[in-house]
């Protein structure tokens, strides 16, 4: 399985005034209703996924949003629900090792709650801790 189509943009050194090292942050949007009528995902749930499934992949550290979002599921309709962001930023150096890590995420979140999809965002940037 090839790098995702987002990685494309990837090739070209960050933009900026030049400070920090190359990185590159991913964000995974995970929605909470379930497309079978099922019970929401809970507040709970979810943190105990991210400790399940995301800390030990990313033990560097992580930051989750919550919102609202909305999307049109599979069969057209438009879905408003509670939502997650999930941020995850690591060396550029390590993207192709972390690739596999982040769609292993993606499809943990998929099957233990039935999910359609969960959406992935990847951006290079230059960081400074």
């Amino acid at each position: 399985m090839g790098a995702p189509a987002a990685y494309a943009s990837l090739d070209e050194k960050p933009t900026g005034g030049g400070r920090g090292d190359a990185y590159v942050e991913t964000r995974l949007l995970f929605g909470t209703e379930r497309p079978d009528g099922g019970p929401d995902v809970t507040d709970r749930q979810f943190m105990s996924f991210v400790d399940r499934e995301v800390t030990p992949r990313f033990p560097e550290g992580l930051t989750v949003h919550t919102g609202r979002g909305q999307w049109r599921d599979t069969h057209g309709t438009v879905e408003r629900e509670r939502s997650y962001e999930l941020v995850l930023l690591y060396p550029e150096a390590s993207a192709a090792a972390r690739d596999g890590q982040v769609e292993r995420i993606r499809e943990a979140y998929v099957r233990a709650y039935g999910q359609e999809a969960v959406a992935r965002l990847d951006d290079r940037l230059s960081v400074d801790f």
